[in-house]
């Protein structure tokens, strides 16, 4: 067994180098206040991945593990002043963008994105798995422009058809989707099939020339609470210790597995992972 988070808490204070020297990451993205997802749940993955997080909050949601009731965007002048504060002081090596909830929100992230460089993963985050939108109708234009300021995206297959109006339920059928989609906005795409049959992932990196296949498993557990969120997070980890899409994809698959299988039963929903898992476990 490895340290336990307290020992890792402390150690930290004591001057032990835990966290990746001087790399920041940055999550622009909803505030969950169950913890499943959004934002909390980013800075989660950050730190079991050994990185610094830093947060600006799109929305706030009243939300718990039984689903979403309702979601208040913040201020756009709030949004912008955040992120340039942070940009300042302490400016990220890599940005993971969740759920942004208005059409003043997206155009706060697009403009703040002109100025950075380096990898930015958007995690298509349209609507809740209970349901409920996550992003105005009206925002859906500029989220579209948005969408080639990025350099990957990991929509599930039921946004993957939306953002191309394709069907999305075969392998063929998303590979095709994923490559319509990728060729019109110059993207990577990860399209998650979490809700299929067999939970396999297409990864089709910017190249367009082959895609490939992540074999998935179904798990018995309610603990499924923000899968997406927690592998898109992992995944720019894995892009910012520069390594390959591919290889960052599949590890990122295997740390959501994980977090599912050593999961503890939380709330009368649906549940969160443990997301803290490689400081206190070993796979």
């Amino acid at each position: 067994m490895g340290r336990t988070f307290p020992q890792i808490f402390f150690a930290f204070y004591r001057g032990e180098s835990l966290l990746k020297s001087s790399r920041n990451l940055l999550t622009i993205a909803g505030f969950d206040p169950s913890s499943g997802a959004g934002i909390t749940a980013d800075l989660a993955v950050f730190a079991a991945h050994g990185f610094f997080g830093t947060s600006a909050i799109t929305a706030l949601t009243v939300q718990s593990t039984t689903g979403v009731t309702s979601v208040h965007p913040v201020e756009q002048a709030v949004l912008t002043d955040t992120l340039y504060v942070l940009d300042e002081d302490l400016p990220p090596s890599g940005v993971k963008i969740g759920m942004l909830g208005s059409e003043a929100v997206v155009e706060v992230v697009a403009e703040y994105l002109q100025r950075l460089a380096c990898p930015v993963v958007l995690d298509t985050v349209l609507r809740s798995s209970s349901g409920n939108a996550l992003l105005s109708p009206e925002a859906m234009g500029v989220f579209r422009s948005l969408l080639q300021q990025v350099d990957w995206v990991t929509p599930n297959v039921d946004e993957l058809s939306l953002l191309t109006g394709m069907p999305a339920t075969t392998q063929a059928e998303i590979e095709g989707a994923a490559l319509a989609l990728g060729q019109q906005y110059g993207v990577g795409v990860i399209a998650t099939g979490g809700h299929l049959d067999t939970p396999d992932d297409y990864v089709l990196p910017p190249a367009y020339t082959a895609g490939d296949w992540l074999a998935g498993e179904h798990i018995a557990t309610r603990a499924t609470h923000g899968t997406g969120c927690a592998f898109s997070s992992a995944f720019l980890c894995g892009l910012v210790e520069r390594k390959l899409p591919l290889v960052a994809a599949r590890e990122a698959k295997e740390y959501v597995r994980q977090g599912m299988l050593r999961a503890a039963a939380i709330g009368h929903g649906k549940g969160p992972l443990n997301l803290l898992w490689p400081l206190t476990e070993k796979p």
